[in-house]
């Protein structure tokens, strides 16, 4: 799988990403680099609200191009059914959660395994979790000294209203589908279904 080695800051400042949306509290203004141009093209504009959600999700062209796939067959508006596919990927869901700093951390601790989904352990970051779903850390790795602190730090983050979160066990359950309006950064999705329409 490709890897994206990217300084985060210096990426967030070029797609207008707050670093916060990435779990990052470093500041975007600093070393703001050199002048940018005045005006965008159409094309130009289209393709970095699509490079800002595959940067913030960590999702490569191929992986994002199936999701748009999905998108369009299903009912509903396809960029907002798009951007319902990305915010549900288990990665996603352990990091909005407060069990990861970072979605990146969220990935690497998935892919370690420390995660069930309705009690079944669940490595797979891409994984699409539904309404109903508890997202739970495993019996094991609870008593790891990185979660054993989760439980223990005062500054938990607050869960989007989608999620509901049970800090004493280290569990959270989809209570809803997420909409747009709970997604943490701004993003004009209707530009990318206009680039992939195209």
């Amino acid at each position: 799988m490709a890897k994206n080695m990217q300084p985060v800051v210096k990426r967030c400042r070029t797609l207008g990403v707050s670093p916060a949306a990435m779990g990052y509290t470093r500041s975007s203004n600093r070393n703001p680099g050199g002048q940018r141009r005045a005006k965008k093209s159409e094309y130009a504009t289209q393709l970095t609200e699509k490079q800002k959600v595959k940067f913030v999700y960590g999702i490569q062209e191929k992986q994002f191009r199936n999701y748009y796939d999905k998108a369009t067959r299903a009912e509903g508006n396809t960029g907002e059914v798009l951007l319902s596919f990305v915010e549900r990927r288990l990665d996603n869901v352990v990091y909005r959660l407060g069990f990861g700093n970072t979605r990146r951390q969220a990935r690497q601790l998935v892919n370690h395994g420390h995660f069930t989904v309705n009690g079944k352990r669940v490595n797979i970051p891409s994984f699409l979790v539904k309404d109903g779903d508890v997202v739970a850390v495993c019996e094991k790795s609870a008593s790891n000294a990185f979660f054993k602190k989760l439980k223990e730090d005062d500054a938990f983050v607050a869960a989007p209203k989608w999620l509901d979160r049970d800090k004493n066990t280290l569990t959270g359950k989809v209570i809803a589908m997420p909409t747009k309006a709970d997604i943490d950064f701004e993003i004009a999705e209707h530009l990318i279904v206009e680039l992939y329409s195209k």
